[in-house]
């Protein structure tokens, strides 16, 4: 996809998930922006990242209180929230899959990495392609008319 294919994909999905208005935290609102520049960029691993920390910043800010929830991981607010199963489910996915590459057990096995750069390269562009979706369906879940 060329840039510009990202940035139409992006606002067919806000067309199709947004259906009234949304209260975001200013917070969420920087990352989820961050995620989708990254993801039209190409910096998809980053588009990833940022788009978790958006979901995480929106549940904390949209579905709790936030001074309860210090010290609660990614998971505690997934399983906690009121989202349905399955976007519970999707957050989980993306959970593991930022895990993998966040939690990296040996740094210095970089063979794979190393001889096949452009099938992780493709991954990554797949699965930001999913995450920007599952980010503004989070984000997009509890809208007020």
């Amino acid at each position: 996809m060329t840039e510009e294919q990202k940035w139409d994909y992006i606002l067919k999905l806000e067309e199709e998930l947004l259906l009234g208005g949304v209260m975001l935290s200013e917070w969420t609102t920087f990352l989820a922006k961050d995620a989708e520049i990254a993801f039209c960029s190409g910096a998809y691993l980053s588009s990833i990242l940022s788009s978790q920390a958006a979901i995480e910043s929106h549940l904390r800010y949209d579905h709790f209180d936030p001074t309860k929830t210090k010290g609660w991981t990614f998971y505690n607010l997934i399983e906690k929230s009121q989202l349905d199963s399955g976007l519970k489910a999707d957050l989980h996915e993306l959970r593991k899959y930022r895990n993998k590459w966040v939690h990296v057990n040996d740094p210095s096995d970089d063979n794979d990495l190393l001889s096949r750069p452009d099938y992780f390269e493709k991954e990554l562009a797949d699965f930001a392609k999913t995450t920007i979706r599952t980010m503004l369906k989070t984000l997009y879940d509890n809208p007020f008319i």
